[in-house]
């Protein structure tokens, strides 16, 4: 053994219990070895639209805990335990604040998975924020000030939805509102811009746009592919497109993807015509990893 060799080992040698320590704190540490491993994986948001049953909520749970385990990913259970923003009075709204929280809880306590839900007044921000992890800011009210500094107080990741009407640069504003409200984490995300009437259009260039407002820019490829208040007293759509908005927005730099699922959509209380089949879930996210 030469002096080099002998150096090399004197130095092992010396440094091991720190190294056996150091190993065994990263190893027993599963958060930082999660987080390490998901810095450079997308964001998966994904679940039904709204809360229809503990049953559907389950399904849902279920095959997103297997396609984690398939894709080595961390996707974000969604659903909405209110929908105060149908088109008819007479449309399904969900099981209210309560009782949706409660059904969340239990998926959460269940399959392990990570929540998000949508809050439409600043009163509900508090008791949502004991349960879930990211709140949704819907798009008709991503300028309403209170309702984000409500969101932001919590201490939440606060993902807000750019509305029809802004441009990608516009939501700077709500970012600084949040982030001046204490918010240490805000995502914003991409849903189209309505395109005259009964129509939306999306312009993929918001997504670099907002990319220099903020690290992760997220792309709904569900509700992009609406059409408002098209049909009968609701909103319709056409899902055959959700794939194409995925790809696209990934090639525009996107770095995480929402989308509302159902394993029969037609069947679906609410936004039926645009939630993507649950079976079609795991080829395309296989697609975009």
């Amino acid at each position: 053994m030469n002096v080099n060799h002998l150096s090399v080992h004197l130095i092992i040698y010396n440094f091991a219990p720190t190294l056996k320590r150091i190993f065994q704190y990263y190893c027993s540490n599963k958060s930082i070895i999660h987080y390490r491993i998901m810095m450079n994986k997308p964001t998966f948001i994904a679940g039904p639209c709204v809360i229809e049953s503990q049953e559907l909520l389950n399904t849902v749970a279920e095959e997103l805990v297997r396609l984690n385990k398939k894709y080595d990913i961390d996707i974000i259970f969604k659903a909405s335990f209110d929908k105060a923003n149908r088109t008819s009075i007479h449309s399904f709204r969900g099981p209210g604040l309560d009782k949706g929280l409660m059904m969340l809880q239990t998926i959460k306590e269940k399959y392990g998975l990570r929540l998000l839900t949508d809050i439409h007044e600043s009163y509900q921000a508090e008791t949502v924020g004991e349960v879930i992890d990211v709140i949704q800011i819907p798009a008709f009210l991503c300028r309403q000030t209170d309702l984000l500094v409500a969101a932001a107080k919590t201490g939440k990741i606060v993902n807000i939805k750019k509305a029809q009407f802004l441009s990608g640069r516009d939501m700077r504003y709500p970012v600084q509102k949040c982030h001046e409200s204490g918010a240490k984490d805000v995502w914003l995300t991409e849903r189209g811009n309505s395109f005259g009437y009964n129509n939306l259009v999306v312009d993929f260039r918001n997504i670099p746009d907002m990319k220099e407002i903020v690290s992760n820019v997220i792309m709904d490829c569900t509700h992009s592919v609406q059409r408002p208040s098209a049909g009968d007293g609701k909103t319709v759509g056409d899902r055959k497109f959700v794939p194409s908005m995925a790809l696209a927005a990934k090639a525009f730099g996107a770095t995480g993807y929402f989308f509302e699922v159902h394993p029969t959509p037609d069947a679906g209380l609410s936004d039926a015509a645009n939630m993507l089949e649950l079976e079609k879930l795991d080829e395309l996210i296989g697609k975009l990893v």
